[in-house]
C-alpha cells in the first residue's frame, strides 16, 4: 500500500469529496474516472490534459502503468512518476481503478466490500476507507515522545 504521509491523504479526501459534490466521473475517460480524478488532485493537471496524455500510450490507466517507463519523457509517464512520488505505488493505481485493494475493502463491513469499479459512490467509499486506513498508519507511526515539536503541532501535521 501507498507511503502514509499527510499530503497523500489530504489529495485522497480532496478527491473522494469532490467526486461526493459532483466531480465529473466517466470511468471511461482516463482523466475522469477513478485515477483520473486522484491525478488531477495530485498533479492539479485538468482532465483534459491528463486523458489527452493518455491517448498518446495504449490501453487503459492499469496498461499506461504496466507500460510506465520512468525515463521515457512521456507526459502520461510523467503524470505516474508525479503520482509515484507523492507516495503511491503501482499497484495502489491498478487497485484503485478497480476498486480492487483487498487491505482497503477489509476496512469495509462484510456487506459493503462488493464495490462497482465504474459507480461514483462506491469509488467515494473506497477513496474515504483507503484515506482512513493510511491515516491510522500514520498515526501509528508517530511517536509523540520522540517529537520535539509540541504535540499540538505534530498532531496537526496529520
Amino acid at each position: 500500500m501507498a507511503r502514509a504521509n499527510a499530503a497523500l491523504i489530504q489529495a485522497i479526501r480532496r478527491t473522494a469529496e469532490k467526486l461526493k459534490k459532483g466531480n465529473d466521473y466517466m470511468w471511461g475517460h482516463m482523466g475522469s474516472c477513478n485515477c483520473g480524478n486522484l491525478a488531477q488532485e495530485i498533479t492539479q493537471l485538468t482532465r483534459a490534459s491528463i486523458h489527452a496524455y493518455a491517448m498518446r500510450g495504449h490501453g487503459d490507466w492499469a496498461d499506461q502503468i504496466n507500460d510506465f517507463c520512468p525515463t521515457s519523457g512521456m507526459p502520461m509517464d510523467l503524470l505516474i512518476s508525479e503520482m509515484l512520488s507523492a507516495g503511491l505505488d503501482r499497484e495502489d493505481l491498478i487497485h484503485l481503478e478497480r476498486l480492487s485493494d483487498q487491505e482497503v475493502l477489509s476496512k469495509l463491513p462484510l456487506t459493503e466490500r462488493n464495490l462497482r469499479h465504474n459507480y461514483r459512490d462506491d469509488v467515494v467509499k473506497y477513496l474515504t476507507t483507503w484515506a482512513s486506513a493510511l491515516e491510522d498508519e500514520l498515526v501509528e507511526k508517530v511517536n509523540i515522545s520522540d517529537a520535539t515539536e509540541p504535540a499540538e503541532k505534530v498532531l496537526s501535521l496529520l
